[in-house]
């Protein structure tokens, strides 16, 4: 075995010695280079405003281009060892199958500086640098070729900005009367201003403005392009006098506002069967195949123009938007023919095209689950959805969810088993594409809304401390009644929560805190709540960006005011619903997030966060699972969840179990991120973070738990640290290292920084998406 040993570890390091001895240019065909890379892009006369620092993003894309073995996508870095060149160059030349296999599956195609081709690309840069308004900028090249190895180079760019050209006067060149009356009466939403940058990406937006706004007005045939531009340089040294003029030669069908005629729908199979029958509601004829799956008045009420109207781009994106959040067809389609061949003619008939989706879909999610406690399982999560349950766009959906967790250290006392924990679930959802309330309909409008039912019934067990079953249900409305606000209002939830069995080891805990075991015990939590929403991120004409939310909820209210019919007071204890107390609170939180622009994709980012819960009644504790904890990767990262709090509490570091009692009634967090590029789509951050929780009342079993204001500044925990995001498309993959600066009990160190040892303040988080 020791030589079988020996053998292999001489063989992995006479292959190393092989591929590291190989050259990564000896088989090049002739008359190529090998490319390595960018220097540093070398920029003179940088303006460093935010139209400048927009175009030289577009110009350094423009010169990127990554070499063999990049890093990660890196255009000037690469990683140490090139293998797949060594491959190339070892292997290029085999003639016999395994050299040809090795080659085909291992090596790298090696990039050429004539495969980068910069003489295209510095002509590419230039232009963008025009189109910018930097009519004077510059770019060039030069080749750098290695010094030990003159068949390898990298390229050095030099891009010179100078002062933009700026917009002098802007002029509007009649084109038609009515057309003319259009756009001097919208001339206050141009994009064209004196005194900005002169700027292609702006003059394509402002002839789209001019197309959309003559398109909402009927001229369904006018479109960007019949809007050209005039600039004039030679009037005034740096500024451009710029004319917006109609393309010569327009078609007469584009000069004229065309209305509708008849409007016709045509639902196909589910396999674009063509229709066999149709119906005629009001003005409007469907079409449909085998039977008519969808009720008329549904789809009459999402069409937002009428025979007679007006054509309108945006009434007909509307429609659009409307009848796919159907989710009963896979596409809209609009068709608009002239109604005749008269010349002078100007209506439109219209036909729209669907494809109904298909009826049922499945979805099966198989996860495994890795906790800190030891506990190591499966799971999975099974959905089926039935689309268009009553002809009007609803949806029923039934969702089974299961996991099952393996002890991976010690066995249950008592039990041969390591099985130790599992959970099982069904929900069931009716969701309906609209506000089902009579005084809202008018609400679905341009944005989405919905209104859905759900029950559900969850089995848990753990082993090791107890079993609980948890059924409920509830009813909530979603709408938005403008882009930047969102609407979310719970009128009735009801859930049941069982304690079902407990373990000697589950009852020592809660015997010792018996605040614990009223917020698990049996009970019942009606309540109701609401949510507003603020997000202006779809305004994209904003460089800085808000978002805050509002929060309410309260439980027993409804209860409250049928035991006040019967006159017992609200604060009265041992009410019961169905023969279980039921909980009583109330809970509002607020979070308010800012994210600042600084340039070069460099951005500040800050959130605070406030929330409290008051109970009253037959509890003095809110149910456990509406209680507030602290920590964690989108929190105070320099500490893990439930690890902090409330107040100045500690518990006993050698109880396992401590973080159960680490809850609280209130909550308080800020954080600040400072966010910046590294290479390519590798981002780092660095930030702040700082918070708390509390309690309202005292708790003797948490001493220093209770928000005292005079120390509330000394009772907030801080952290700082660093952290990397991995870019995808759709997708951020998030590492951060948070470290501890200062906790709010008493560590025995004197100091505001009192950590006792520095690895005692670390906290390392892998995580999807950004914190906040």
């Amino acid at each position: 075995m020791k030589m079988i040993f020996y053998k292999y570890k001489f063989l992995c390091v006479f292959l190393f010695v092989l591929l590291a001895s190989c050259s990564t240019t000896k088989n090049l065909p002739e008359g190529q280079v090998l490319y390595t890379g960018i220097k540093k892009i070398e920029v003179v006369d940088e303006d460093k405003t935010r139209a400048g620092d927009e175009a030289l993003d577009e110009v350094e894309a423009a010169l990127a281009y990554p070499p063999n073995n990049a890093l990660l996508g890196s255009s000037s870095i690469r990683t140490p060892f090139p293998f797949g060149l060594w491959i190339y160059n070892g292997f290029v030349n085999k003639k016999g199958k395994i050299g040809k296999w090795i080659f085909k599956k291992l090596a790298a195609k090696p990039v050429y500086i004539s495969t980068v081709n910069p003489d295209v690309r510095v002509k590419v840069a230039q232009n963008l640098l025009h189109e910018y308004g930097y009519f004077n900028g510059t770019a060039s090249y030069e080749v750098e070729a290695d010094r030990k190895n003159p068949r390898k180079a990298k390229l050095r760019y030099n891009v010179s900005m100078s002062q933009p050209y700026t917009l002098d006067s802007v002029q509007y060149v009649r084109i038609r009367h009515r057309a003319d009356s259009l756009i001097k009466e919208n001339i206050g939403d141009k994009l064209l201003h004196k005194g900005e940058n002169f700027n292609v990406v702006k003059l394509q937006a402002e002839r789209e403005r001019i197309s959309s706004l003559l398109r909402n007005n009927g001229y369904y045939y006018f479109r960007p392009e019949f809007i050209t531009y005039q600039a004039d340089t030679m009037l005034s040294p740096g500024k451009v006098a710029l004319r917006v003029v109609p393309k010569e030669g327009l078609p007469p069908s584009a000069l004229r506002p065309w209305t509708l005629g008849d409007v016709t729908v045509w639902l196909n199979g589910y396999n674009n069967e063509p229709p066999t029958d149709s119906i005629r509601y009001k003005d409007l004829t469907i079409y449909y195949q085998d039977k008519l799956r969808v009720r008329p008045s549904v789809i009459y009420n999402r069409l937002y123009f009428k025979p007679g109207d007006l054509y309108s781009q945006q009434q007909q994106e509307r429609t659009q938007t409307a009848l796919s959040r159907l989710g009963i067809f896979r596409y809209a389609e609009m068709q608009y023919m002239p109604k005749d061949t008269m010349r002078r003619q100007d209506t439109l008939n219209l036909r729209i095209n669907t494809v109904y989706d298909l009826p049922l879909d499945g979805e099966l999610e198989l996860n495994l689950t890795a906790k800190s406690n030891d506990q190591v399982g499966p799971g999975a999560i099974f959905s089926v959805t039935k689309r268009n349950v009553f002809g009007g766009g609803e949806t029923f959906g039934v969702k089974l969810r299961g996991s099952y967790e393996w002890q991976t250290g010690n066995r249950i006392e008592g039990s041969a088993s390591k099985i130790n924990s599992y959970e099982i679930g069904v929900t069931a959802t009716l969701t309906f594409p609209h506000v089902l309330f009579p005084t809202m309909k008018k609400l679905d409008t341009k944005y989405p809304s919905s209104t859905a039912f759900r029950i559900y019934i969850d089995q848990m067990n753990r082993a090791r401390f107890f079993k609980l079953l948890a059924f409920g249900g509830d009813a909530s409305y979603e709408f938005q009644p403008s882009a930047t606000s969102h609407h979310t209002i719970t009128p009735f939830k009801l859930t049941f929560n069982l304690l079902q069995h407990r373990t000697e080891e589950f009852d020592s805990i809660t015997n010792a805190n018996p605040a614990l075991y009223k917020s698990l015990q049996d009970q019942f939590i009606p309540s109701m709540g609401y949510t507003y929403t603020y997000d202006d991120s779809p305004i994209t004409s904003k460089r800085n960006h808000l978002w805050w939310q509002f929060s309410v909820t309260q439980a027993g209210l409804v209860m409250d005011g049928i035991y006040a019919l019967a006159g017992e007071g609200f604060n009265k204890k041992d009410k019961k619903l169905l023969g279980n107390p039921f909980a009583q609170f109330i809970k509002g939180t607020a979070e308010i997030r800012y994210n600042y622009y600084l340039g070069k994709k460099q951005r500040l980012v800050g959130r605070l966060m406030a929330g409290a819960a008051y109970s009253y009644g037959n509890a003095i504790t809110t149910p456990y699972n509406e209680q507030f904890y602290i920590g964690g990767a989108n929190s105070i990262r320099a500490f893990t969840i439930r690890s902090i709090g409330p107040g100045r509490f500690r518990p006993d570091p050698d109880n396992k179990y401590a973080y159960i009692d680490q809850t609280g009634d209130l909550k308080f967090e800020a954080n600040l991120e400072y966010r910046f590029p590294i290479l390519g789509d590798l981002h780092g951050a660095t930030f702040l973070d700082s918070g708390n929780i509390w309690l309202i009342r005292n708790d003797p079993n948490r001493p220093g738990g209770q928000l005292k204001w005079g120390s509330f500044l000394k009772d907030l925990a801080l952290g700082t640290g660093v952290g990397l995001r991995y870019v995808f498309p759709f997708i951020v993959i998030r590492l951060d290292m948070g470290i501890g600066l200062h906790v709010p009990y008493d560590t025995g160190k004197k100091g505001y920084y009192n950590i006792p040892k520095f690895k005692d303040g670390l906290g390392v988080h892998l995580a999807i998406g950004y914190p906040f």
